[in-house]
Parts: structure tokens; C-alpha cells; sequence
């Protein structure tokens, strides 16, 4: 009731700078507590930490996005006066972004490979795509792709958005 009250008598900017202040804390302690759980996982998986620095970065960008949209409605920012900005950032963007939608596909391929790819570097794996199946030991897993080393000893780029689709087949030498 105390706590009500202390609202009711407070103005409207010290109680904005309040959901500022608790907005910020919050940003820190998730960032921490994502940071801390993808780390965890990835040294739980044996995932390698270029992986694991890459993952962490887009889920800190997602919080960001997140936490200045709260702090947009908190300060009451006319959304009709961005729009217009927005709208040609978004048309900008788009448009760059529809040139380049496989980079994004590859990168979120990325984030659900770094959760869900069951195979390690140094694995022996092949990837099945009818005439062009490809098979060799896992060299790197990046953002972009898994770089296999076959058996010739040439290193064969495949892309991650490729990979979600296709049967992976984990081969016991």
C-alpha cells in the first residue's frame, strides 16, 4: 500500500527514471544470466568458442532491441514521429537484406546448429544430398558454414542453411 501511495505522490519523471534505472539493471542481469547459460552450454557440448562468441552476440543484440523498445514506451517516444524513419531505415534495409537473405539464413541456420547440430569438430559425418552427398571429418563450425575435410584432404564449405535441411549421418570408423 506504501508502495502505491509513494507512486501516486511521485511525478511522472522520477518515476520514469526509476523504470529507467530498473530497465538498465535488468539489461545487466540478463546479458549475464544469457552469457553465463550459453557459455554452459557450449562448454557442456564441447562447442568451439568462436561458436559460443557468436551465439552470445546475438542474443545480447536481441536483448538490446528489446530493452530500447521498453525504454521507448517507458519515455513515451512518439511512434508516428519514427515511423517515418523507421520506414526508410526498414525500406533500406529490406531491400539490402533481400539481396542478401541467404547470409541471414546461414546465421540463423547458425543458431539452431549451435543448439541442436548433435555433431562435434573432428566427427566423421555425411551429409546426404543425393548426387552431391559429401562425406569427411568436421574441421569448423562457423556462422556461415561447416567446413568438412574429405577424403582427398580438400576442404568442402557447406553452407548451415543446407545443413538444417538435409539428412546428417554420423559415421563410426
Amino acid at each position: 500500500m506504501k508502495f502505491i501511495e509513494f507512486l501516486k505522490s511521485t511525478d511522472s519523471l522520477t518515476i520514469q527514471l526509476l523504470i529507467t534505472a530498473a530497465l538498465v539493471l535488468l539489461y545487466a542481469i540478463l546479458n549475464k544470466v544469457t552469457s553465463r547459460l550459453i557459455k554452459r552450454y557450449g562448454k557442456r557440448r564441447e562447442i568451439s568458442t568462436p561458436r559460443v562468441v557468436y551465439t552470445t552476440k546475438y542474443f545480447r543484440f536481441v536483448l538490446v532491441v528489446f530493452i530500447l523498445l521498453l525504454l521507448g514506451l517507458t519515455w513515451d517516444i512518439s511512434f508516428e514521429g519514427l515511423s517515418v524513419y523507421f520506414l526508410s531505415f526498414f525500406t533500406v534495409a529490406g531491400i539490402g537484406l533481400f539481396a542478401a537473405w541467404s547470409i541471414l539464413s546461414n546465421i540463423t541456420a547458425a543458431i539452431l546448429l549451435f543448439f541442436y547440430f548433435p555433431y562435434r569438430i573432428g566427427d566423421r559425418i555425411r551429409i546426404v544430398d543425393g548426387d552431391n552427398s559429401i562425406e569427411g571429418i568436421v574441421n569448423d563450425l562457423n556462422m556461415f558454414s561447416i567446413i568438412i575435410k574429405n577424403d582427398e584432404g580438400q576442404k568442402v564449405t557447406y553452407p548451415n542453411n543446407l545443413a538444417l535441411q538435409k539428412a546428417i549421418i554420423l559415421i563410426n570408423d
